[in-house]
């Protein structure tokens, strides 16, 4: 393990960050159905298609076309190939999505384009013929490591050239099939039935270790090339990087940056680094730099769910719920405690606390204490990170994308992002984004408002216009709570509403089951406090699933609200307060292949330590508050 570290940058060039200008919220009106309430829109901004290395060496054909025929409901194949080289597999989703985005590794752009393009001038070279061989590590250790190889071999000499120029040429031509597939399945006219961004992936694995971004641009206007780990490998280039090219660039250009997989950091996705010498005022103006950038962080995916984590190192206060879809959940793992390591690609190295999003929230709350700006006041989403090129394929019953093999035992189909929106247009949309008022789940589509203020009306629950009330009294979710009036309440209050997802006649959706309030704080010495509240529901509904046949069991809720005011409000500590839903429990992926009397029950239905049950949830973004002083 390596102690945390200041980066070495010069304290002068933190003095060239210069504010970043937004365009605001307000936005002419476009979509037929523009609800100034807002509605909830659905989408993934996490996906790989054949442009992406790993994904075409996992055996995926569909490009970004394909990937957004997908999400609006057409049949696409996926894997396993046949003869032809195309998959043999019809995949259709089970409801469209609203909006996605294609976020494609960019880093490797051209050497893929390069090495599977028939007649290229490296084609046949030893570097292209070793990647077009199938794909078929034994561990997730020895797949990391040959991947890392291979993406070395995609960006060397043999085939980019001594200067690097033919890769930079081809990654254009898959820069522009990535904007034109946004641009022709974008629809722009009154209906807006569907939404896409021009995006791609910043991926850094440095030591085995993933600290990997998404990048969503508002519009069509983007750079001519996408701003790779190659040009800037770390976090912070590429956030100047953006300000320098896209916004003060490009004319209409916008651009954020989505953390995602800091369970996998192993401390390093949200370690607070700055310059070796660099004043409170400079460190301030990054981390600034850094909230701006950086508005929400994608916790939960394929690759395991980055909320909380229960025995972490200085941090007080139960969670029973914590412990859901953990991708290292079996290994013996040291902790971190106020340093970083690597490895987590590989199964290795230690887990810092501030590898979990709801730690990362509470770390941002002492440095805004320390510097009087907080780096990671950030909104949460959920997404897939599917690599066969399926936006939204997260039903848990529907088993066709794991292939003929199941995953191991860390993986699960992914979550959702869920928008606040006037309507379902780029524009707002991005606004959403940015204002943070937007939550995650675990792939249901269950409603959730949340809203907090000082005279949020007590009968909230009961009123028929929850929304506008809360609007008017309060705050929605992604905001920081305005000072306290003269008249207002000593203490906060928080409403939170949430409707059960109804699913579709194969697949109903479950139940809710509770809803909890989630509270952090941090002590001076840097110990932080959770406090997880059941605000309405109740675990002890007697609700469950048969593990034998999938079939649920008990009563749940089709609807959930509450207004809690905190008992235990301090006016003079900075605290953060988010809401997360709990549906019925389910049966997980490996449940429905394990279902009793199934022809291709696999031999890991008879290991244990494979959770066969899951309880979906949902996670809306935070409420902060601030002390006046």
């Amino acid at each position: 393990m390596q102690n945390r570290r200041l980066r070495q940058l010069t304290a002068s060039s933190l003095l060239a960050f210069a504010p970043l200008a937004f365009a605001g919220a307000a936005h002419a009106q476009q979509c037929r159905d523009h609800d100034p309430q807002r509605s909830v829109y659905w989408g993934d901004l996490h996906v790989h298609t054949a442009i992406s290395m790993d994904a075409y060496s996992y055996q995926t054909r569909l490009r970004p076309d394909d990937a957004y025929r997908y999400a609006r409901g057409e049949t696409v194949k996926i894997g396993p190939l046949g003869e032809d080289g195309r998959g043999t597999v019809p995949f259709e989703i089970d409801r469209p999505l609203d909006f996605a985005a294609v976020t494609d590794h960019a880093h490797s752009f051209g050497g893929v384009r390069l090495c599977t393009t028939p007649g290229s001038p490296v084609y046949d070279s030893e570097e292209c013929v070793t990647f077009r061989k199938p794909f078929r590590p034994k561990n997730i250790e020895e797949g990391t490591r040959v991947a890392v190889a291979i993406v070395d071999s995609l960006q060397s000499k043999a085939v980019c050239g001594a200067d690097g120029e033919r890769c930079r040429d081809s990654a254009r031509e898959f820069w522009q099939e990535t904007r034109r597939a946004a641009a022709a399945w974008n629809d722009t006219s009154p209906e807006c039935s569907f939404t896409t961004f021009v995006a791609y992936e910043h991926t850094q694995t440095r030591d085995f270790t993933k600290v990997h971004r998404n990048v969503i641009f508002r519009s069509e206007h983007v750079p001519d090339l996408p701003i790779s780990t190659l040009e800037e490998p770390e976090a912070e280039g590429l956030w100047r990087a953006l300000d320098r090219q896209c916004m003060n660039g490009i004319e209409g250009c916008d651009a954020l940056a989505i953390p995602h997989n800091p369970n996998l950091s192993n401390g390093r996705m949200f370690a607070i680094e700055y310059p070796e010498g660099s004043s409170r005022d400079e460190q301030a103006r990054l981390a600034r730099l850094r909230a701006r950038m950086e508005p929400v962080v994608e916790m939960m995916q394929q690759k395991g769910e980055s909320e909380c984590r229960s025995g972490m190192w200085k941090v007080l206060g139960a969670d029973e719920d914590c412990d859901f879809e953990k991708f290292r959940a079996l290994q013996d793992v040291e902790d971190c405690k106020d340093g970083s390591g690597g490895g987590a690609l590989a199964e290795r190295g230690c887990r810092s606390r501030l590898d979990f999003a709801r730690y990362a929230l509470v770390e941002g709350l002492r440095e805004a204490d320390r510097i009087g700006v907080n780096p990671y006041a950030f909104g949460l989403i959920a997404a897939t990170d599917i690599h066969n090129g399926a936006p939204g394929a997260v039903l848990e019953s529907d088993l066709r994308q794991w292939g003929r093999r199941p995953p191991r035992v860390g993986f699960n189909p992914g979550g959702l992002a869920a928008v606040w929106a006037e309507e379902n247009s780029r524009e707002s949309l991005f606004s959403a984004l940015r204002r943070r008022e937007v939550y995650g789940t675990s792939g249901p589509r269950m409603t959730v408002r949340f809203f907090g203020g000082w005279d949020l009306p007590e009968d909230l629950c009961g009123q028929s216009d929850f929304a506008a009330r809360g609007y008017a009294a309060g705050v929605p979710m992604g905001s920081d709570l305005p000072p306290r009036s003269g008249v207002g309440k000593a203490a906060p209050s928080f409403a939170i509403f949430a409707t059960r997802d109804a699913g579709t006649e194969a697949a109903p959706g479950m139940p809710l089951q509770r809803v909890q309030i989630i509270k952090g704080w941090s002590d001076p010495d840097g110990t932080f406090h959770q406090q997880v509240i059941d605000v309405a529901g109740s675990r002890d509904n007697g609700a469950s699933v048969d593990a034998k046949s999938c079939e649920p069991r008990g009563a749940g809720a089709d609807q959930l609200c509450a207004v809690w005011r905190d008992p235990s409000f301090d006016p003079k500590q900075r605290a953060v307060y988010y809401a997360r839903v709990l549906e019925n429990p389910s049966c997980r992926w490996a449940g429905w292949m394990c279902v009793e009397g199934r022809a291709d029950r696999h031999a890991q239905c008879d290991a244990p330590a494979i959770p066969k049950v899951i309880q979906e949830r949902a996670w809306t973004s935070p409420i902060w508050y601030a002390p006046t002083n």
